[in-house]
């Protein structure tokens, strides 16, 4: 079992439990500027594809992809702006445990809301290039790609002591 975050952070690096949530709060925002201007840009590029003219030459079933994957992009956008909100609101009110609690829930919904709006957009990108089997391969072998990278990988370390 991990030891106490609280307690670890004030043994090796000295710090207060005000200090430790802005360090934490610090990583989150910079956490969140990486993701969002890219979420911002899939959600933006969505937003044209119905203003194509070959967007008219999809199934039905592509076109139920889309409104899924743009709901996803609207979800991720949602969740990973979400902290900004919180902290304005709750801005000098003595509640940084508080933000830095939700905008955690936040980032992770909206990572995952993110993950599967790429991959209805990459399904959107390869059914209309190379063919539906095609498609569904691809999103197969993204969805694992995702879950190898952004949840199998990291959880296998949440147990494991580290030397620092």
């Amino acid at each position: 079992m991990p030891e106490n975050d609280d307690a670890w952070a004030r043994r090796e690096r000295g710090e207060t439990e005000l200090e430790q949530l802005d360090r934490n709060w610090a990583s989150l925002i910079q956490e969140l500027r990486v993701v969002q201007t890219g979420v911002q840009f899939l959600f933006g590029a969505l937003l044209i594809l119905p203003f194509e003219a070959s967007f008219g030459t999809l199934s039905h079933a592509m076109r139920m992809l889309y409104v899924a994957t743009l709901g996803a992009a609207v979800g991720a956008t949602v969740f990973l702006v979400a902290p900004v909100s919180w902290h304005r609101i709750l801005f000098r009110r003595h509640r940084l445990g508080n933000v830095v609690a939700a905008a955690h829930r936040c980032a992770m919904a909206g990572l995952a809301l993110l993950g599967l709006a790429l991959i209805g957009a990459v399904v959107l990108v390869v059914d209309y290039v190379a063919g539906r089997a095609e498609a569904v391969v691809a999103g197969i072998i993204l969805a694992a790609l995702f879950l190898v990278a952004w949840l199998i990988a990291p959880w296998r370390w949440r147990g494991t002591p580290t030397d620092l």
